[in-house]
């Protein structure tokens, strides 16, 4: 193998393919980053048998080959390297030389004949622009469960409905839910990718503008673009009928300024406990809109907001975290929260937004 490419495009590519290398003991092939150099373009490849991603950069190759190199050693390299000019690759007697106008550097290749192939994915197929799906990727996964022992939750969940693709994930103690209105698609099935997965998938896909083909069964899911090609396994389950849950109607309802919230629940959970617990009380007759916590050790607070309030009385008690959360999902400046009763689950959302919906379950007193 020998070629020449950029620097920064290299450089791009290889931070982004280390993150999905495996830190595999029993199978050390996963550490590394295949190069694959034909035609007239390099493909890096990782996986660490969950993920796995292809990177395709522009390259003059004088001579094909395939070499699999320690990812983590390669970052370190190229984060040394400041130059700006093209850089030479070439396989020689088992090591890899990397040569710039300053650096000559010889590097350990590694047996690359164990190295797993990256899956082509069959099945449904469809086209999203990059924004819309991050952007309802990044709506609901900080709800999902990080635990592994019921992996349907321990996910991010979107299927079809009508002419919107809906995501949605939940920890049994919250739940966010995302509507985002794509073109029609003639058929989906309900797909759970796995939590862990998703911020590499939101690295991968952030910054690209264009559209990405979306293609799934009941084993795997691969997103690519121009130059990017993605795969992960999909877990094999039942997401919970979250449906049943979300209330119809409301008997108190609370609008208010997203900041002006946000700053009182920052405030209250500086004196709140340890369970993060801060206190809501509503009493729409009295305008009272008021958020109150106490811990033994540092002392209480009550702060009372502005707000449209409307209904019966309510007090309710929740995790401060858990409403915190949600505000990077919200972007109005008015938040509407609504409830039944202080046993029932919060519901929050932007005004006039009804594309997110937010459920927090109050904790008990």
């Amino acid at each position: 193998m020998k070629l020449e490419c950029e620097i920064e495009k290299i450089k791009n590519a290889i931070n982004q393919t280390e993150r999905i290398t495996g830190k595999n003991l029993t199978l050390p092939v996963l550490n590394s980053i295949l190069f694959i150099a034909s035609g007239k373009s390099l493909k890096l490849r990782a996986t660490n048998l969950s993920l796995g991603i292809e990177i395709e950069i522009p390259a003059k190759i004088e001579k094909e080959g395939i070499v699999a190199v320690s990812g983590s050693v390669l970052v370190g390299i190229f984060s040394n390297i400041f130059q700006k000019e093209n850089i030479t690759l070439e396989e020689k007697d088992g090591n890899l030389l990397i040569k710039t106008k300053k650096s000559q550097i010889k590097l350990k290749c590694q047996p690359n004949e164990d190295f797993p192939t990256i899956p082509k994915v069959e099945g449904n197929t469809f086209e999203i622009d990059s924004k819309k799906l991050t952007d309802g990727i990044k709506s609901v996964y900080y709800s999902s469960s990080v635990s592994d022992v019921k992996p349907e939750i321990s996910s991010v969940y979107f299927y079809l409905k009508e002419d919107n693709l809906i995501f949605v994930s939940t920890d049994s103690f919250r739940l966010a839910e995302k509507k985002i209105k794509i073109k029609k698609i003639e058929e989906m099935s309900g797909i759970l990718i796995p939590f862990k997965n998703i911020p590499d998938i939101l690295r991968a896909f952030g910054d690209f503008g264009g559209e990405i083909q979306i293609c799934s069964n009941k084993n795997q899911i691969s997103f690519s673009s121009d130059n990017v090609y993605l795969t992960s396994r999909v877990i094999d389950g039942i997401f919970p009928d979250y449906t049943q849950i979300i209330p119809k109607e409301f008997k108190t309802e609370c609008v208010v300024l997203k900041q002006d919230l946000l700053n009182a629940l920052k405030l209250s959970n500086i004196f709140s406990d340890k369970f993060n617990q801060v206190n809501l009380t509503i009493k729409p007759k009295e305008k009272i809109f008021e958020l109150s916590s106490q811990n033994n050790e540092v002392g209480e607070n009550k702060t009372s907001l502005d707000a449209a309030v409307s209904g019966e009385d309510v007090e309710v008690s929740f995790n401060y975290k858990y409403f915190v959360d949600c505000f990077q999902s919200i972007n109005t400046d008015s938040v509407s929260i609504r409830f039944n009763q202080s046993i029932k689950p919060i519901v929050v959302s932007g005004v006039s937004d009804n594309s997110f919906t937010y459920l927090i379950m109050p904790m008990n007193r």
